[in-house]
């Protein structure tokens, strides 16, 4: 089964694109569920049928659901949600603002991305098309089941013992509820999907990121910074999709000089995804609603190419050996050398950009090394080790 995320600035079209994604892959034979983690649901619309929660078929080998987002989120929860409430109102009367309280922003939306496991794991479909929530939002959830697994994996199992021992004479001395084996059970259960969830994003043979952007420069600018903070994740972007992409001859007389800006973007994103196939769609005289219509827009995009196909893929890391030690050589185009901070921690090396963060585990070969130096050059980061 394969996975295709499609993700970019909001009102790029990404939705639009996606859509006509899955229209083509029905039509060319292949099973196919397109569903939406995006709150602000548009892709019933796209299609003029009225999606819901569950598996709602659009056409012939097509299926369509809009993640609900709260109702995910309640499942995940579980008894986690509960002893939380009970511990907010242990000493006052609950009330919505209680429920409020236990609303985390990001956390429900993340909650719904567990949905592309489930469907992975029930095998029913040839292909799953994602339409994720605009670029920040997307980056913000993607980068969640490596911080909360981490975190749970490490803090867990001292918890859990530490509440055994002394659990019942805090809960008779501070009047507070422990937490049951129940809610720990949950939380097991959590860090299981996260790290499944983890798993299958970084599976290359299975998932591809696609970005969505038009030529506008300010919209490149956020293509690149997407670009970056992905590889950061060691997530597979195989393809870039440039919408709303004007003909030459709509530019003319009153709008003859966004002609020469328009071409100005899409030189620029030929040249920074030069390594990346590239698609265009150029902007159609008809609303992008309905299957034919969408099935056009996928024809002009795709042509002769299969989207279902793996476009691109490539490695985020590699280690070179050098004459006085090693090199780790991280692959981070677009990235600001300014913007870059690195620190190593034991045989975690920690990487940020801007409010961006990760933490890799160093191959064996670098394990009790130290960093002598970095640099960065044309996209790659280069990490002296000895």
């Amino acid at each position: 089964m394969r996975i295709i995320l499609y993700t970019g600035k909001g009102g790029v079209g990404k939705t639009s694109v996606a859509a006509a994604t899955a229209v083509k892959l029905a039509k060319d034979g292949k099973k196919v569920m397109i569903m939406s983690t995006d709150q602000a649901h548009s892709l019933s619309d796209s299609f003029a049928v009225k999606l819901k929660n569950s598996p709602v078929e659009i056409s012939e080998r097509l299926w369509g659901m809009e993640i609900d987002a709260i109702l995910e989120g309640e499942r995940a929860w579980g008894n986690m949600k509960k002893y939380m409430k009970e511990l907010l109102t242990a000493k006052a009367d609950g009330g919505i603002e209680t429920e409020e309280l236990l609303v985390f922003p990001g956390l429900e939306e993340l909650f719904s991305l567990f949905k592309i496991t489930d469907i992975y794991n029930q095998n029913q479909y040839d292909v799953l098309i994602v339409d994720c929530a605009p670029t920040g939002e997307t980056l913000s959830l993607l980068k969640f089941p490596e911080m909360f697994g981490n975190l749970i994996k490490n803090v867990l199992p001292m918890k859990k013992k530490a509440v055994k021992v002394a659990g019942p004479m805090v809960e008779k001395v501070m009047k507070m509820p422990m937490p049951d084996d129940h809610v720990f059970d949950d939380v097991e259960q959590l860090n299981e999907k996260l790290f499944a969830l983890q798993s299958l994003m970084t599976n290359k043979e299975v998932l591809s990121i696609r970005i969505v952007t038009t030529p506008e420069r300010i919209v490149i600018k956020e293509a690149k910074r997407n670009f970056s903070y992905l590889h950061l994740y060691d997530y597979n972007i195989d393809a870039v999709i440039v919408n709303k992409v004007y003909p030459r001859k709509a530019l003319d007389g009153y709008f003859s000089k966004w002609i020469m800006l328009q071409e100005e973007g899409m030189k620029e994103i030929r040249e920074s995804f030069s390594a990346i196939p590239v698609f265009t769609l150029l902007l159609l005289k008809k609303e992008l609603v309905g299957v034919e219509i969408l099935l056009e827009a996928a024809n002009q995009i795709f042509g002769e190419t299969d989207p279902a196909e793996i476009l691109f893929k490539d490695t985020i890391f590699e280690v070179k050996k050098e004459i006085d030690g090693y090199s780790y050589v991280l692959n981070i185009p677009f990235a600001d050398k300014k913007d870059m901070d690195m620190s190593q921690k034991g045989n975690e090396l920690m990487i940020q950009i801007k409010n961006e963060k990760r933490c890799f585990t160093l191959p064996d070969l670098l394990k009790n090394k130290t960093i002598q130096g970095a640099k960065y050059l044309e996209g790659q980061l280069y990490i002296k080790f000895s």
